[in-house]
């Protein structure tokens, strides 16, 4: 792989624990008068979010647009995990600003981590946007944007101890009306040294359980059939009730989600391994329609680093806990997070992480060079001394060794058979649909009569590559 790629793109096609800066551009039907236009970087709880912007925008008359020409409000919804993901979006704002040219009533807001995290840059020194607003304050943006009409450049960065947003239900962007998000819990309070996360979205607290459950019965009385759970941690969900009288744990949460119909699909994103434990484990085996698939980043296959990235385990402790859930789930799928090149990580420390694929049999990894953030404490305590072309070479070779992994273990699911959530058409032809097994594996078919888009469907594998199943249905097998 070039060295250009492995600078412009992260190498997965989800999100990983970490929230990297991949970006999603939200399209809606027009009506009203007033227009807003989104674009969401980062992770899946940045498109969350945006869901719950726009049901907020939706009360105030506001309806989404994909032409940013006819906005009245452009909003863009950051991340500051990476480099290169504030790189991209200061470019989309002087872009925006140009366009300003033409359409002098249109005013820019930044949201979410990028806006807590550069606040002042961005309103007053580059003067690139005129509504600033923080992950908690979204509740507040008509009060901003009415300020914003007169002239005054607006800001609510306040992070807060209670807000979760429970009671907005959220407007569905870009939504293939099958899958869905349902946010859980925001902030997190693990300290990792290279994250931003807990600077830009505070402390932990988890949204009442049965707002959840309600939300989760509404999709599927909706017609959608599959829901993710989304935290920052979601194994330290812990909601207790005013009263003090009822406490759900993730473990509960997750039972309450899976028994709203055998027919909805759950999963949930991301676990923390210090976290997970037993007891969700067998909930997830006692359960056909909690997925067999888990996302349990390590960033590090060697200890010493580890205790640098104050993950809170070491190497042995995560393989006894890969053991684990092998042993209560032999059909469960493993994925991860890999950092390449973290503060004075030595050649053989690297082979350790690479080594860890091997051992930990990830069916897929989010994979990236480590990228100092300003404000973390590896910025303040920790010297990034590793060089850029080391990283990269570094990370060349985590990625190769994944995507060896990845295709050995696609190719022993040849032959088998799977039951798919069919949720759309493939992107190569639109004479073949593709879903998603339980263990998060795309499989591309050939559409079948009788068979369609939100419902499930046996189909056995007939060949693979590295990212991809490929199958066909097996007619009246559900």
């Amino acid at each position: 792989m070039r060295t250009q790629e492995l600078l412009e793109r992260p190498h997965s096609i989800d999100v990983p624990e970490e929230m990297q800066g991949s970006v999603y551009r939200h399209q809606g039907i027009t009506y009203g008068s007033k227009k807003f236009y989104i674009e969401s970087y980062g992770c899946q709880m940045n498109f969350s979010d945006s869901e719950i912007v726009a049901s907020i925008l939706d009360k105030e008359g506001y309806s989404s647009t994909s032409d940013i020409f006819e906005s009245d409000l452009v909003l863009v919804n950051t991340c500051s995990i990476r480099e290169k993901a504030e790189e991209t979006i200061r470019k989309r704002l002087e872009y925006f600003r140009q366009v300003k040219k033409t359409n002098k009533n249109m005013m820019v807001g930044v949201l979410g981590c990028m806006a807590e995290r550069l606040k002042k840059s961005l309103l007053e020194q580059e003067q690139l946007v005129d509504i600033v607003v923080g992950p908690d304050a979204y509740r507040d943006l008509p009060n901003l944007i009415s300020g914003a009409t007169d002239g005054q450049r607006q800001i609510n960065v306040l992070l807060s101890r209670e807000e979760t947003y429970a009671d907005i239900s959220p407007v569905r962007l870009d939504s293939n009306g099958i899958s869905a998000f349902i946010s859980i819990m925001r902030g997190c309070n693990n300290m990792c040294s290279f994250c931003v996360v807990p600077f830009t979205r505070g402390r932990e607290r988890s949204r009442n359980a049965h707002s959840i459950v309600d939300e989760a019965r509404n999709l599927f009385e909706k017609g959608y059939r599959e829901v993710t759970l989304l935290g920052q941690n979601v194994d330290s969900y812990n909601w207790k009730s005013d009263s003090g009288e009822e406490s759900v744990n993730f473990a509960g949460l997750l039972e309450m989600v899976a028994r709203v119909n055998p027919l909805l699909r759950v999963r949930f994103s991301t676990s923390h391994p210090k976290d997970i434990t037993d007891e969700v484990l067998y909930i997830m085996a006692r359960h056909e329609n909690i997925c067999k698939y888990i996302h349990l980043p390590v960033q590090s296959g060697n200890s010493r680093v580890l205790e640098l990235m104050n993950r809170t385990y070491d190497a042995d402790w995560y393989r006894q806990k890969i053991d684990r859930i092998y042993e209560i789930m032999p059909d469960c799928a493993v994925s991860s997070d890999i950092i390449a090149g973290f503060c004075t990580e030595t050649e053989e420390e690297h082979q350790e992480s690479v080594a860890m694929i091997d051992y930990s049999r990830y069916t897929m990894s989010y994979m990236f060079y480590y990228s100092e953030r300003p404000g973390t404490p590896a910025a303040k305590k920790l010297t990034d001394d590793v060089p850029m072309e080391v990283k990269i070479r570094r990370l060349n070779e985590i990625i190769e060794r994944q995507r060896a992994v990845s295709t050995e273990l696609n190719k022993q699911d040849e032959g088998k058979e799977y039951k798919i959530l069919i949720d759309g058409l493939s992107k190569k032809s639109d004479r073949q649909m593709k879903g998603r097994t339980s263990q998060n594996k795309v499989v591309v078919f050939d559409i079948h009569p009788g068979y369609h888009i939100g419902e499930y469907a046996m189909v056995r594998i007939t060949g693979s590559n590295a990212a991809t199943l490929f199958g066909e249905i097996i007619p009246s097998a559900i």
